[in-house]
């Protein structure tokens, strides 16, 4: 049985009080995550990248600075929409060191 599966059985037999704490660990477990970004280390160097696209975050913000508009990175990349950008621009809100850092190191690149 998936680990899923098993806590949403176990989900009835607990107090208000332990659903509380589940879901405060479940948020903190989040942390600073954003819907629509994903990291996996096989695809793009681990890098944050839009689901269902190989398209890192660092890009889009780049193109951004750039000068590009939202509307001509939309066509550049036809994947994407604009929901899509607005979690790049949120990710990048809150992993700034993170997406500067990948910057850097694609220029010296």
């Amino acid at each position: 049985m998936k680990t899923l599966e098993q806590i949403e059985q176990m989900l009835p037999g607990l107090s208000r009080a332990e659903m509380a704490q589940l879901a405060q660990k479940v948020v903190q477990a989040l942390g600073e995550s954003v819907p629509g970004i994903e990291s996996t280390p096989d695809v793009c160097g681990g890098e944050p990248c839009i689901v269902r696209t190989r398209i890192p975050v660092w890009i889009l913000v780049q193109s951004k600075r750039l000068g590009m508009s939202e509307a001509d990175i939309l066509r550049s990349y036809p994947n994407l929409r604009a929901e899509d950008l607005a979690n790049a621009w949120a990710y990048e809100r809150l992993h700034r060191e993170e997406i500067e850092r990948q910057i850097a190191e694609n220029e010296k690149a």
